[in-house]
């Protein structure tokens, strides 16, 4: 790293309504340095990235690159300032090659001929460059996570950016993946690329980071040395207050057997997607929290959908309290099955509807929220939504406010509570009261994905409780730290098998490791 100013940030502030996203915010981005924005969901990194990136356009304030001006609202124009953005979620065509992903948009349409012969030695040697070894000829669909992130580095280096933005790189990235990535990004840094580093992770912005920035509220809070700070004080200068992890400690009483998988197949998505199930078995119990680890795509979406009643089971057998899983998500939540979705934008909530709507959505059929299952009694329904606004401690413009609007830490608030605070707990509107009646079965698919550290304690403070009321749980998550931290048994998925179910104790973060890669057959 040198004292080379690359990047200026002056003074940008960005208004959605009277919601101000970012407030005169002014950063500094060094020649081979990289620099760790931190943040609470809502605090305004995203729209900062946004507004760099020129997919919006700042109210005020300026930017400048390499020294030079940037036109504000211009994605071409920040490409070819030398700005890279590798996004959370890949953009790739999984039907074509690694060459002809990396060479998309960057030839003129005009042109009869693509030059691929030029395009190919181009992309060897970035690669070889950059530490990223690639096979051009490999189709997307075939490779693993790990490998399909490399192609997105890949894609940006290819177009010659020289600032880097990586947004949560390593949220589904096995633990030897991510290694892999913080030696290449070592080795881009030291051939003067700049990095800007947005994680959740605080180990991994510690180890990572030259220089260390802080959001909150829309506003710069704190710009520290990463050498000079902890993770204690990156999460007191986040959400403006201590946080307290969920300390793991074992389950009280484990009860009864309430769902039990018994060499369960499944057929692959309608989409065509590989993900599926092949002879698993799993028995999830009262009062214990089964987590599974695995790299996404590894059959997770397939387990989650079946016990959600969206996804059927082609053989094997599949019992919910004694009974047959009935494929229907109104039946399931009946009988007491409760899920917290992976996708809460496209699946967790209806985001043009009012926040009251979606907290009794799943439920409308009660006759607390219901009369006769066509009139909706909207006293009642309101009455429970301000609960669990209360409860869950849902933050945004109320309950008549659109679900869009709330930040993802919110939006998951809000879905946790209508899994976990059952209708019945509500008075109907004739005043009469229904028995508490909480969930048998929590299925939690990547509970905390995205979420800042507090929102993440939250969420997983509200399992292990809902654990210590009597639910079974079954948490799916890429994130080991969180599987190691509510499990208390861990079995790792890949490729569609399930391995046993073990005590959280027989495992290492190297073996689980391992076992996503798919190098042992999920024992310990």
């Amino acid at each position: 790293m040198n004292s080379t100013t690359i990047l200026r940030l002056q003074g940008i502030t960005k208004r959605f309504g009277t919601l101000v996203a970012n407030d005169a915010i002014s950063l500094d981005l060094q020649a081979g340095e990289v620099l760790a924005l931190l943040g609470e969901n809502g605090a305004g990194k995203s729209t900062l990235m946004s507004i760099l990136f020129g997919h919006y356009v700042a109210d005020e304030g300026s930017i400048e690159v390499f020294g030079a001006p940037l036109p504000p609202g211009n994605p071409k124009a920040a490409l070819a300032a030398g700005v890279g953005m590798v996004h959370q979620h890949f953009t790739l065509a999984d039907n074509l090659s690694v060459l002809d992903n990396v060479m998309m948009g960057t030839e003129p349409l005009w042109r009869p001929v693509s030059r691929r012969a030029a395009a190919r030695a181009r992309l060897l040697d970035v690669a070889q460059r950059f530490g990223l070894p690639v096979q051009p000829d490999a189709k997307i669909g075939s490779l693993s996570v790990g490998e399909r992130q490399r192609v997105e580095i890949l894609k940006a280096l290819y177009r010659g950016a020289r600032i880097l933005i990586l947004d949560e790189p390593t949220a589904v990235l096995t633990p030897q993946e991510s290694e892999a990535l913080f030696a290449t990004l070592a080795q881009m840094v030291a051939q003067g690329l700049s990095v800007i580093f947005i994680s959740h992770k605080l180990g991994e912005v510690l180890r990572v980071s030259h220089r260390i920035a802080v959001l909150r509220g829309g506003k710069l809070v704190a710009e520290a040395r990463t050498a000079d700070t902890t993770q204690a004080q990156l999460a007191l200068w986040m959400v403006g207050h201590a946080v307290e992890a969920p300390q793991r400690r074992p389950a009280k009483t484990v009860g009864d057997a309430v769902c039990v998988l018994d060499h369960v197949s499944t057929a692959s998505a309608k989409d065509g997607g590989q993900d599926r199930l092949r002879e698993v078995s799993l028995t999830l119990r009262a009062g214990e929290i089964t987590a599974i680890a695995g790299v996404s795509g590894n059959g997770q979406v397939a387990l989650a959908e079946l016990l959600c009643g969206t996804r059927r089971a082609v053989s094997g057998s599949a019992q919910l309290m004694g009974r047959a899983l009935p494929p229907s998500p109104a039946r399931l939540v009946q009988r007491g099955v409760a899920r917290i979705p992976e996708d809460r934008h496209a699946v967790g909530v209806v985001g043009d509807l009012p926040v009251w709507e979606n907290a009794v959505s799943e439920r409308l059929r009660s006759p607390v929220f219901s009369r006769w299952s066509v009139f909706v009694r909207r006293a009642a329904a309101r009455l429970h939504a301000r609960r669990i606004e209360k409860a869950f401690d849902v933050r945004g413009a109320g309950l008549m406010a659109p679900a869009r609007s709330l930040s993802g830490g919110n939006m998951q608030k809000l879905i946790l509570g209508r899994a976990l605070l059952a209708p019945e707990q509500v008075e109907d509107a004739d005043n009469k009261k229904y028995p508490n009646r909480a969930p048998r079965l929590i299925v939690a698919h990547q509970p905390t994905w995205g979420l800042d550290i507090g929102a993440v304690a939250y969420v997983q403070q509200q399992l292990i409780a809902a654990r210590d009321a009597g639910a079974a749980v079954l948490v799916i998550s890429d994130d080991l730290d969180e599987v190691l931290t509510l499990g208390d048994r861990v079995a790792v998925m890949h490729g569609g098998h399930l391995g046993e179910a073990r005590p959280a104790a027989a495992w290492t973060r190297e073996a689980i490791g391992l076992a996503m890669a798919g190098a042992t057959k999920g024992a310990p």
